[in-house]
């Protein structure tokens, strides 16, 4: 964003403006398609109106409500399973379930389909999404220390404000990703696909970025302090406002 004689230019896609100020008048959130409903979700947290981003995924929820789903299993499955000890999931389809506020620290997700699904505010420490297929799927606000991430596909996957201290993230597919403001110190992303990832007032302290695909990404006010950028391109990020201080950047193309 920025002023220009007295005119304001907010460099963001218009597409879905609209919603926002009808939102803003009336309080109403629009009826859209679920893919429609993930592209206003990062609007609403790029302009930080969480009570948007919450009546977003009330409207989700409702209209889920109402249709009958393909996945496996229920919330009130995974609560149940959850009460369990070494709980695993491998494999299962839960697309477009609930699964917010639920601790579900320490479960094996691995190789499931996870799409649309709803983790915001979910404490999911040490769990495993090894080779999921998570695309868009809300992780808001989430606790993913830890978590082992290993070739999954998170692509438009929502995780602002997510804790992901130490988690694994190697050869992961980000791209188009919001880490608006997530904590990610001493995470691994490398060789990780983050093209047009918004990594906007990231930490990404201490992280491993080597080989990491950066085509896009905004690092904007990002903490890039000590952080392993050794041979990466960063010539197409933006990196105004960030801290490189103690970066490794051997090699790096700026």
């Amino acid at each position: 964003m920025c002023f220009l004689q007295g005119y304001v230019f907010v460099d963001r896609d218009g597409k879905h403006f609209r919603h926002i100020l009808n939102w803003l008048r009336d309080g109403v959130v629009a009826s859209l398609s679920d893919s429609e409903c993930s592209e206003l979700m990062r609007e609403a947290e790029y302009y930080q109106l969480l009570g948007l981003v919450d009546g977003i995924t009330e409207f989700l929820n409702r209209k889920k409500d109402g249709e009958e789903m393909d996945t496996e299993l229920t919330r009130t499955d995974i609560i149940k399973c959850a009460q369990s000890e070494k709980v695993r999931l491998r494999g299962v389809n839960l697309s477009g379930l609930d699964l917010s506020k639920l601790d579900l620290s320490y479960v094996d997700f691995s190789f499931a389909c996870l799409k649309n699904v709803f983790f915001s505010r979910a404490n999911l420490q040490c769990a495993k999404f090894r080779d999921v297929d998570a695309e868009n799927t809300i992780f808001h606000n989430a606790i993913l220390r830890e978590c082992e991430f290993t070739g999954a596909n998170l692509r438009g996957a929502l995780l602002a404000g997510a804790n992901l201290q130490s988690a694994n993230l190697q050869d992961a597919c980000l791209i188009d990703c919001s880490f608006c403001g997530a904590d990610l110190r001493s995470a691994h992303l490398q060789t990780a696909d983050l093209t047009n990832a918004n990594l906007e007032g990231a930490n990404l302290e201490g992280a491993n970025l080597k080989g990491a695909k950066l085509h896009n990404a905004n690092l904007k006010g990002a903490n890039l302090q000590r952080a392993y950028l050794r041979h990466v391109n960063l010539r197409d990020t933006h990196l105004e406002g960030a801290k490189l201080d103690g970066a490794n950047l051997l090699g790096a193309i700026r």
